[in-house]
């Protein structure tokens, strides 16, 4: 293949050479399948295109110094995802089904994993969908699973440096008895425009507010939004948040940092009290937050003034990097070598 530049990968698409599926049909799920098509033949009719019988997962493999390639965490998304289908009533994928698929794509892309030290990532994507036809609004009979990979760099593309956030009061992510707490497309559909609006102003995402009172935080974009002040971990609990696993890593290596760590409900005027901010996610870690402004208030809140991430959020970073990367061991078992 053409030399990838390593340190420079956006966070994108990347064709590599194959992926891996499955097919749930009468009732039971069917043998993996490798291809080298990046299309999916689909009925017209199928329930993924008409009524968002859809779900999808993002995780990373990572290359260690002593060139094992590593999983992290793989079975909370396979969990996750379970949680998904059940929640928009899709075949449930079996974690042994998962984690087959998973490992088998990793290993026949293995030359696309980033080198040790690039700061570069294989994003993996399971992808659920409803491939089986209706035309009424019921669940579909057939399903599709499939694990796609591409090499990556950071999501932001500041990487891991403060990046400024806007509040957006006038749209809404999720409903709270909906399924923001689901990973599935039409929760990001429906944020697209307020991220639009967002980046069109200068800022790198939107912080969104809970949909029924407009008084809490709720998801920071595509990621869960944690504050820090008093050596406490805080981030908000919210039915219509989707449930990171990296915030929960974040959660516990808090703990371990001796830190204390609190998931309730965030006031929107809490936000001036934190001495530092951020967004998580497996797709962009850690991303420390410089400045939130309001956007009908116009008010800012300035947490970074340097320029440079918070010591704590800098510290809850290297040490999870550290442990997905093999450089530190892992006291809670999240890393498989592969």
């Amino acid at each position: 293949m053409e030399q990838l530049d390593w340190k420079n990968l956006p966070f994108g698409y990347i064709k590599t050479d194959y992926n891996i599926r499955c097919y749930y049909r009468n009732g039971k799920w069917g043998e993996l399948e490798v291809s080298s098509s990046e299309y999916i033949p689909m009925h017209i009719a199928a329930t993924a295109l008409h009524y968002g019988q859809e779900s999808f997962e993002g995780m990373k493999a990572f290359m260690g110094k002593d060139g094992d390639v590593r999983l992290f965490r793989w079975a909370d998304n396979a969990k996750r995802m379970q949680a998904s289908a059940e929640g928009i009533m899709m075949a449930e994928v079996p974690d042994e089904l998962f984690h087959q698929a998973i490992v088998k794509a990793v290993q026949m892309n293995r030359r696309f994993v980033p080198p040790y030290g690039t700061g570069a990532s294989l994003y993996l994507r399971p992808l659920l969908i409803g491939s089986g036809p209706q035309v009424g609004v019921k669940p579909a009979e057939e399903y599709m699973f499939m694990v796609f990979v591409t090499p990556v760099g950071p999501y932001f593309k500041e990487g891991f440096s403060p990046v400024d956030i806007l509040v957006t009061p006038d749209y809404d992510r999720a409903a709270p008895l909906g399924t923001g707490h689901l990973k599935v497309g039409g929760n990001y559909s429906a944020s697209m425009r307020a991220l639009d609006m967002a980046h069109q102003k200068g800022f790198a995402s939107a912080l969104f507010l809970d949909a029924k009172e407009k008084k809490y935080i709720d998801e920071a974009g595509p990621a869960n939004f944690f504050g820090i002040k008093d050596n406490t971990y805080i981030t908000p609990k919210s039915p219509s948040i989707l449930p990171s696993i990296t915030n929960r890593a974040l959660q516990d290596i808090a703990e371990l940092l001796g830190m204390k760590v609190e998931v309730r409900q965030v006031p929107l005027e809490e936000l001036s009290s934190f001495e530092e901010a951020g967004a998580c996610g497996t797709a962009a870690v850690i991303s420390p937050i410089k400045k939130i402004v309001n956007d009908i208030t116009g008010e800012s809140i300035v947490y970074s003034k340097d320029g440079k991430p918070g010591p704590i959020s800098q510290k809850l970073y290297d040490k999870l990097v550290a442990i997905q990367n093999g450089d530190e061991p892992d006291p809670f078992g999240w890393v498989e070598v592969i």
